[in-house]
């Protein structure tokens, strides 16, 4: 009867934490479905857009290591979680009052170190609550519900762009599901104030550090996160080429993120029985993206960004779910917080080797996103035959 009443609590936690992500989502995912296009009206070229969003993502997946180390030593989770999430959405309004590209370029990294805070504290409540339903299933339902807001994100700048609002209208109507998220946080603090009473207390995993599986899981993340192309870059291009009309360019990321939010749900079932092997599936299907959206017209593009949707499904969802499974819940924000630092700098350097190869010959860049995502595989294969733990 305990048992039972724990997996409704967490499920209720989980979903109530999917709200407040939905219209997070809503809000920076819109925002970045153009910033691409909107730093090249600015004056950006392929190589700044390149580094601006490689930067912004290392700075932010920088400090996860620090927020995850903090949250479990302090306990607190809610704290940080709250404050960056703060940080994180109310940045996205404020590139309305961009004239030049390096001011866009601050708000965007600054919206990345709030996200920086708020994401291993969250992500280690939200473990603690997928104990009961299935860690693959829990984080896949609160990626689903992340990227409903993803793809209505994109559909709202898409409208205001057709209304002829422009990009800076676009970013300030964006305030309103700011304000909502964090409405939906504090609701959630108030009902659930120690998530950490949704897992069971289990024997403990009698070790000082991180396993050895666990900096081998790290070490194949790193080499798919190096080869995937930051959205920044892909809308970049189809700004540039002309390839896909700017009206259509939002319309693309939400199509990724409708796609996501699918292979998210999926992809978690299936973890949850074959483990990480689903990331193997996962990655064989989603590598291949790069051929179609940096060479093909409007149909191969579109199909382009619905690989690369699957891929972020698998990211968001499995990849994250996979670290719950390899450490106890007393290191848990602290294993985040590596694990998204790992992923983070990977990221960087790739996005500015892929900013760089941009510029200078698209096919090369194309060779190097799909080899260096496929490397990661024989190694994941590795750690299925050794892992003792269901990945």
């Amino acid at each position: 009867m305990n048992q039972n009443i724990s997996k409704q609590s967490a499920l209720k936690f989980v979903i109530l934490l999917g709200l407040v992500s939905l219209f997070a989502d809503m809000t920076y995912e819109a925002a970045r479905s153009i910033t691409g296009p909107y730093l090249a009206v600015l004056g950006a070229s392929g190589a700044i857009v390149g580094f601006i969003a490689g930067f912004g993502e290392l700075i932010g997946y920088t400090l996860r290591l620090f927020s995850g180390y903090l949250s479990d030593k302090t306990k607190q989770y809610w704290g940080l979680t709250i404050f960056g999430y703060v940080i994180n959405l109310f940045a996205v309004p404020l590139l309305a009052l961009a004239g030049h590209w390096w001011v866009a370029a601050g708000f965007i990294v600054t919206e990345r170190i709030g996200k920086a805070l708020r994401v291993p504290p969250r992500d280690a409540m939200l473990s603690y609550a997928t104990h009961e339903m299935g860690r693959g299933w829990g984080f896949g339902i609160h990626e689903a519900m992340d990227q409903i807001g993803a793809l209505l994100g994109p559909i709202i700048v898409t409208v205001v762009i057709l209304l002829k609002g422009g990009y800076k209208t676009g970013f300030a109507v964006l305030l309103i599901p700011a304000i909502l998220a964090i409405s939906i946080l504090l609701i959630a603090r108030l009902l659930y104030p120690s998530p950490h009473d949704l897992e069971p207390k289990t024997i403990k995993l009698k070790t000082r550090g991180f396993s050895k599986v666990f900096w081998l899981y790290l070490l194949a993340i790193g080499f798919i996160a190096a080869g995937y192309a930051d959205f920044s870059l892909i809308s970049f291009h189809f700004e540039k080429l002309s390839s896909v009309p700017d009206v259509w360019i939002p319309i693309f990321y939400a199509v990724a993120m409708g796609v996501d939010a699918i292979a998210a749900l999926v992809l978690g079932r299936l973890f949850d029985k074959i483990g990480i092997l689903a990331m193997v599936i996962a990655t064989l299907i989603s590598s291949f993206f790069a051929p179609f959206v940096f060479l093909g017209s409007f149909y191969y593009a579109l199909a382009g960004m619905a690989l690369w949707g699957i891929g972020m499904g698998a990211q968001e969802s499995i990849m994250r779910a996979s670290v719950a499974n390899l450490v106890s819940s007393e290191k848990r924000g602290t294993a985040y917080g590596v694990f998204s630092t790992n992923y983070g700098i990977f990221w960087f350097l790739g996005s500015v080797f892929m900013g760089i190869l941009y510029d200078k010959s698209i096919p090369a860049l194309i060779v190097f996103s799909v080899l260096i995502q496929l490397v990661s595989i024989p190694i994941m294969l590795l750690i299925f035959k050794k892992s003792k733990y269901t990945l």
